[in-house]
């Protein structure tokens, strides 16, 4: 697609209006404020199924488990609609509205007493009924979907309104903003964990969801209030049908003997500067062969029939997406590691948390993990790429960071594990075997060595799965690139909700007490802790090989974004 000089020139008149940093402030609070009013919740709702709905510690962190994975798998749908159907800002909109309308149900459920199940009389503990937990689940299914509209489509809508290609320092400050919108989302989640968590335990669950309630508002208003300054891309309306042409195409063409790389039978967009496909997927490659100009291409130079001949753009689009599988599958371990907060809560709960004379809440320490990445990625961004950079021009590579990411999460619960032994063994010396709400003469402090190393992994591991995902991606499917790291996430929720039952059925067997033993102190968490240790252990391993198998990062450098966005401002700007 060629650009006279005056449309160029409209363009860049278009861009400076819109876009820039000053729509941040309206696009972090949306994230800042739906992270402060989901994760409060999602940390302190074991307490609520615990204290409220009179569940048992592992079947409320199923509950949790399968919570986190439905909040993580809509996003990926979430991703597809806003790349290919609506747009980012329209899903962020109605994401934005659906999580309100979530949080607002789940304050009616503490709102309203008959909407849980009775107190309990003694020893006696009524459960919920059908109603009151599908009450319950719609309000924590309405956030889920709520979260998939502005979790994939939120970080990459930011990135939009800074990209600039044409900047020679633009990969520095996208590198940068990756590392400090992270930052941003992780210091919400400190507010959250510290904050709102303290007042759910000591002000009562209407006060402590109302406020939620009042801060997703406010980041509805605000997110609503920068509309006129946004940058909207359009959405490439035929991504999901190009990724079925690309397969359809290669399946009928898969006789054909490749041509050489440098052969003019490769079919590509005019203007574009992916002119052959690479090397790798190359059973994709036929798809894109002209295997006769006269009845293959119609007088413009189009494919007539778009089923049998793709460009090599389309190609390259459905690569990016299965060449990152291998990659990606190894961030599902990593993310059931770092998503076991609800059992250091129980942990907590039956060790000393007065620091000082004050009380820290048993939720509370997941900020401890927040901190310490909050921390190294100021550091890391400010002190040691430059170092680095003297000696290896760019710093850690993603994958490096990857594979640190894992390494330390190995370490954690390692920790972890250690860590539940000597409370177990102090528990038994103290006679609290058969108390498991008994308060051992032993710090909660001693959690935060396993927090911190949590926060370690997910600084190195997270933050580079993002920036891998966007770098091998075009940035019209940035919203699906970032859905794919929460994609991961809900994966490895879903495992180890799938984990907890299996070991609480297998290790329970024959009247013996199951490792994750609802009475904690007859438990075994430490074994379940160093089991969880050898997976990780053994995807490391995993992650080396598809590391290996991925080769270079940069086969690709230049995704058309010309071609895609140029005109796409000015587009906007028409119609408003």
């Amino acid at each position: 697609m060629e650009m006279s000089m005056e449309q160029s020139t409209a363009t860049e008149q278009v861009t400076r209006k819109k876009g820039g940093y000053r729509t941040m402030p309206f696009i972090i609070a949306n994230e800042t404020f739906e992270k402060v009013a989901n994760v409060g919740l999602h940390v302190n709702m074991v307490l609520y199924l615990l204290n409220e709905y009179h569940l048992d510690p592992s079947t409320a962190a199923i509950v949790i488990f399968l919570w986190n994975a439905l909040s993580n798998f809509i996003p990926i749908f979430g991703a597809f609609l806003s790349d290919a159907w609506l747009g980012r800002f329209h899903v962020i909109a109605w994401g934005t509205v659906i999580d309100l309308i979530g949080l607002i149900v789940l304050w009616l459920t503490a709102i309203i007493r008959n909407a849980r199940p009775p107190d309990c009389h003694g020893e006696s503990c009524a459960g919920p009924t059908g109603g009151q937990l599908l009450f319950l689940f719609s309000s924590l299914a309405l956030m889920s979907f709520g979260a998939g509209g502005i979790r994939p489509c939120s970080f990459a809508f930011a990135a939009d309104q800074i990209n600039n290609p044409e900047n020679p320092q633009n990969e520095r400050i996208m590198k940068s903003f990756f590392n400090w919108y992270y930052v941003s989302v992780g210091l919400s989640v400190v507010v959250a964990v510290v904050f709102i968590v303290y007042i759910q335990v000591k002000a009562g669950w209407i006060v402590g969801f109302g406020i939620p309630v009042g801060l997703m508002l406010f980041s509805s208003i605000m997110f609503f209030l920068g509309s006129f300054m946004y940058v909207k891309m359009k959405p490439n309306k035929s991504l999901l049908t190009g990724f079925a042409q690309v397969i359809a195409a290669a399946w009928k063409k898969r006789h054909l003997t490749l041509p050489p790389k440098n052969s003019d039978m490769w079919y590509f967009q005019s203007g574009s500067s992916l002119v052959q496909p690479t090397d790798k997927a190359r059973y994709l490659n036929k798809a894109c062969i002209i295997k006769n100009r006269e009845k293959d291409l119609d007088i413009h130079g189009m494919a007539i029939d778009p089923w049998c001949l793709c460009t090599v753009r389309q190609v390259e689009e459905l690569k990016a997406v299965i060449k990152v599988l291998p990659i990606w599958s190894t961030g599902i371990i990593i993310a059931m590691s770092i998503s076991q907060h609800a059992f250091s809560v129980v942990q907590a709960g039956t060790m000393d948390r007065v620091v000082r004379n004050f009380e820290i809440p048993a939720t509370s320490f997941g900020a401890f993990a927040i901190l310490t990445l909050t921390i190294w990625v100021a550091i890391y961004d400010r002190v040691i790429v430059p170092l680095l950079s003297k000696y290896t021009k760019r710093g850690l590579t993603v994958k490096q960071r990857l594979g640190i990411g894992l390494v330390l999460s190995i370490l954690a619960l390692a920790v972890a594990a250690l860590v539940e032994r000597k409370r177990r063994n102090e528990a038994m010396r103290e006679g609290f075997m058969n108390n498991p709400k008994g308060v051992v003469n032993m710090s909660a402090m001693w959690l935060v060595p396993q927090y911190c190393l949590t926060g370690l992994a997910e600084a190195f591991n997270a933050i580079g799965q993002i920036e891998f995902y966007y770098s091998q991606f075009p940035k019209t499917m940035s919203s699906i690139a970032i859905a794919l790291f929460t994609l991961g996430m809900g994966v490895g929720n879903l495992l180890a909700s799938l984990i907890v039952k299996v070991v609480k059925d297998g290790t329970g067997r024959r009247g013996k007490n199951s490792w994750l033993s609802s009475n904690i102190n007859l438990g075994h968490y430490d074994y379940y802790y160093a089991f969880l240790s050898l997976l990780c252990f053994l995807n490391l391993f995993y992650f080396f090989l598809c590391s290996w198998a991925y080769g270079s990062t940069q086969d690709i450098k230049v995704w058309d974004e010309e071609v895609d966005t140029k005109l796409e401002p000015e587009k906007e700007t028409e119609t408003e």
